[in-house]
């Protein structure tokens, strides 16, 4: 998704594969981050991650305030 698509979403909560691309990373990578830094109880995103079992969610809104630097 761009960020533009983001903006215009009326999601909630985001997955990878969204914003894999605007972070320039592979989908899988944020996962993998996302559960190393639950398990050390850190967050390396700018933005909250949630961890629910397997999944990784991240708040829209959040997320669109940390790209555009607030």
């Amino acid at each position: 998704m761009t960020l533009k698509e983001i903006e215009a979403s009326k999601k909630d909560y985001l997955i990878p594969t969204d914003v894999a691309p605007l972070l320039g990373c592979d989908p899988y990578t944020i996962n993998i981050q996302v559960r190393k830094d639950k398990a050390a109880g850190r967050n390396s995103f700018p933005f909250p991650t949630i961890l629910l079992g397997n999944r990784v969610k991240i708040p829209r809104l959040a997320f669109l305030r940390a790209m555009k630097g607030e």
